[in-house]
Protein backbone atom coordinates (compact mmCIF):
# COMPACT_ATOMS: atom_id res chain seq x y z
CA UNK A 1 0.00 0.00 0.00
CA UNK A 2 3.13 2.24 0.42
CA UNK A 3 2.83 2.86 -3.57
CA UNK A 4 -0.88 2.97 -3.53
CA UNK A 5 -2.00 4.69 -6.75
CA UNK A 6 -4.32 6.36 -5.02
CA UNK A 7 -1.60 8.96 -3.34
CA UNK A 8 0.73 8.48 -6.61
CA UNK A 9 -1.41 10.82 -8.48
CA UNK A 10 -3.09 14.40 -6.53
CA UNK A 11 -6.77 13.52 -8.83
CA UNK A 12 -6.65 9.91 -8.73
CA UNK A 13 -9.45 9.17 -6.40
CA UNK A 14 -11.89 11.89 -8.31
CA UNK A 15 -10.60 9.84 -11.95
CA UNK A 16 -11.65 6.48 -10.93
CA UNK A 17 -14.72 7.92 -9.33
CA UNK A 18 -15.40 9.76 -13.04
CA UNK A 19 -14.54 6.14 -14.93
CA UNK A 20 -16.91 4.29 -12.51
CA UNK A 21 -19.52 6.23 -13.23
CA UNK A 22 -19.07 6.18 -16.88
CA UNK A 23 -18.39 2.71 -17.69
CA UNK A 24 -20.98 1.85 -15.09
CA UNK A 25 -23.87 3.36 -17.25
CA UNK A 26 -22.59 3.80 -20.61
CA UNK A 27 -24.56 1.29 -23.48
CA UNK A 28 -21.49 -0.79 -24.43
CA UNK A 29 -19.29 -2.69 -21.30
CA UNK A 30 -16.12 -2.67 -23.36
CA UNK A 31 -14.41 0.61 -25.39
CA UNK A 32 -10.74 1.32 -25.69
CA UNK A 33 -8.80 3.65 -24.16
CA UNK A 34 -9.64 6.44 -26.83
CA UNK A 35 -13.23 5.78 -26.31
CA UNK A 36 -13.30 5.94 -22.98
CA UNK A 37 -11.34 8.96 -22.97
CA UNK A 38 -13.86 11.01 -24.41
CA UNK A 39 -16.75 9.70 -22.62
CA UNK A 40 -14.93 10.40 -19.31
CA UNK A 41 -12.88 13.52 -19.76
CA UNK A 42 -14.19 14.13 -23.12
CA UNK A 43 -10.43 14.25 -24.67
CA UNK A 44 -9.78 11.65 -26.88
CA UNK A 45 -6.02 12.71 -26.32
CA UNK A 46 -5.71 11.64 -23.15
CA UNK A 47 -5.95 7.62 -24.30
CA UNK A 48 -3.08 6.46 -22.83
CA UNK A 49 -3.14 8.45 -19.19
CA UNK A 50 -7.11 6.31 -18.82
CA UNK A 51 -5.38 3.02 -19.72
CA UNK A 52 -2.65 4.17 -17.05
CA UNK A 53 -5.58 4.41 -14.48
CA UNK A 54 -7.33 1.25 -16.02
CA UNK A 55 -4.00 -0.70 -15.24
CA UNK A 56 -3.02 0.92 -11.86
CA UNK A 57 -6.54 -0.46 -10.76
CA UNK A 58 -7.25 -3.47 -11.48
CA UNK A 59 -9.71 -3.27 -8.37
CA UNK A 60 -12.25 -2.32 -10.27
CA UNK A 61 -10.97 -1.70 -13.97
CA UNK A 62 -9.63 -5.17 -16.62
CA UNK A 63 -8.41 -5.01 -19.72
CA UNK A 64 -9.11 -7.47 -23.08
CA UNK A 65 -6.97 -10.09 -23.93
CA UNK A 66 -5.32 -7.94 -26.63
CA UNK A 67 -4.80 -5.18 -23.76
CA UNK A 68 -6.53 -2.57 -26.59
CA UNK A 69 -10.07 -2.26 -24.28
CA UNK A 70 -11.05 -1.91 -20.47
CA UNK A 71 -14.29 -2.26 -18.83
CA UNK A 72 -15.58 -2.31 -15.28
CA UNK A 73 -15.02 -5.73 -13.31
CA UNK A 74 -18.44 -5.60 -12.03
CA UNK A 75 -20.47 -5.42 -15.42
CA UNK A 76 -18.03 -8.21 -16.97
CA UNK A 77 -19.91 -10.40 -14.42
CA UNK A 78 -23.11 -10.04 -16.07
CA UNK A 79 -24.23 -12.29 -19.27
CA UNK A 80 -24.30 -10.03 -22.86
CA UNK A 81 -28.45 -9.80 -22.63
CA UNK A 82 -28.61 -6.31 -22.70
CA UNK A 83 -30.31 -4.78 -25.88
CA UNK A 84 -28.63 -1.19 -26.12
CA UNK A 85 -31.32 0.21 -28.77
CA UNK A 86 -34.35 -1.25 -26.74
CA UNK A 87 -32.66 -0.65 -23.68
CA UNK A 88 -33.63 -4.09 -21.92
CA UNK A 89 -32.20 -7.38 -20.53
CA UNK A 90 -33.21 -10.29 -23.31
CA UNK A 91 -33.61 -14.01 -22.69
CA UNK A 92 -31.26 -16.17 -23.51
CA UNK A 93 -33.84 -17.31 -26.33
CA UNK A 94 -34.59 -14.22 -27.75
CA UNK A 95 -30.62 -13.48 -27.69
CA UNK A 96 -30.47 -17.20 -29.47
CA UNK A 97 -33.23 -15.65 -32.22
CA UNK A 98 -31.02 -12.55 -32.87
CA UNK A 99 -28.35 -12.43 -36.40
CA UNK A 100 -24.79 -11.74 -35.93
CA UNK A 101 -25.36 -8.06 -36.80
CA UNK A 102 -28.08 -7.55 -33.95
CA UNK A 103 -25.25 -9.07 -31.71
CA UNK A 104 -23.50 -6.01 -32.05
CA UNK A 105 -25.76 -4.28 -30.20
CA UNK A 106 -26.06 -6.45 -27.46
CA UNK A 107 -23.97 -5.80 -24.52
CA UNK A 108 -23.68 -6.31 -20.66
CA UNK A 109 -26.19 -5.03 -18.08
CA UNK A 110 -25.64 -1.37 -17.27
CA UNK A 111 -25.04 -0.82 -13.45
CA UNK A 112 -27.79 0.02 -10.65
CA UNK A 113 -27.39 3.64 -9.51
CA UNK A 114 -26.98 1.43 -5.76
CA UNK A 115 -24.04 -0.48 -7.69
CA UNK A 116 -22.55 2.29 -8.98
CA UNK A 117 -22.50 3.83 -5.04
CA UNK A 118 -20.80 0.70 -3.86
CA UNK A 119 -18.20 0.83 -6.23
CA UNK A 120 -17.50 4.52 -5.10
CA UNK A 121 -17.71 3.93 -1.25
CA UNK A 122 -14.82 0.93 -1.83
CA UNK A 123 -12.84 3.25 -3.95
CA UNK A 124 -13.25 6.30 -1.37
CA UNK A 125 -12.52 3.38 1.61
CA UNK A 126 -9.33 2.37 -1.01
CA UNK A 127 -8.06 5.88 -0.93
CA UNK A 128 -8.53 6.34 2.70
CA UNK A 129 -7.26 3.62 3.94
CA UNK A 130 -3.99 4.19 1.66
CA UNK A 131 -3.85 7.77 3.41
CA UNK A 132 -3.68 6.10 6.76
CA UNK A 133 -1.26 3.39 6.00
CA UNK A 134 1.10 6.10 4.86
CA UNK A 135 0.64 8.37 7.92
CA UNK A 136 0.99 4.99 10.13
CA UNK A 137 4.81 4.32 8.05
CA UNK A 138 5.50 7.93 9.39
CA UNK A 139 5.54 7.78 12.95
CA UNK A 140 9.53 6.56 12.95
CA UNK A 141 10.69 9.60 11.18
CA UNK A 142 9.36 11.46 14.88
CA UNK A 143 11.69 9.03 16.60
CA UNK A 144 14.42 8.78 14.70
CA UNK A 145 14.70 12.59 13.86
CA UNK A 146 14.48 13.21 18.04
CA UNK A 147 16.99 10.12 18.31
CA UNK A 148 19.17 11.82 15.96
CA UNK A 149 18.87 15.48 16.59
CA UNK A 150 19.40 14.76 20.67
CA UNK A 151 22.79 12.48 19.74
CA UNK A 152 23.98 15.07 17.71
CA UNK A 153 23.25 17.77 21.03
CA UNK A 154 25.24 14.97 22.70
CA UNK A 155 28.78 14.99 20.29
CA UNK A 156 28.61 18.45 20.40
CA UNK A 157 28.47 19.00 24.32
CA UNK A 158 31.10 16.74 24.36
CA UNK A 159 33.21 18.29 21.42
CA UNK A 160 32.65 21.94 23.49
CA UNK A 161 33.56 20.19 26.77
CA UNK A 162 36.79 18.82 25.14
CA UNK A 163 37.54 22.23 23.58
CA UNK A 164 36.98 24.52 27.30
Amino acid sequence: MANSPYLNEPNRLAEVISAIQAMGNYKFYKLDFEGWADRISGDKSKAEHWKQVFVEHPEFFRLDAERMKASLVWRRNYQKLYDIDGEKKLTREEFFQLSEEQRKRISRNPLTNADINTLINTAINLHSRALEHQKDTRWWLTILMSAGVGGMISVLGMIVGRLL
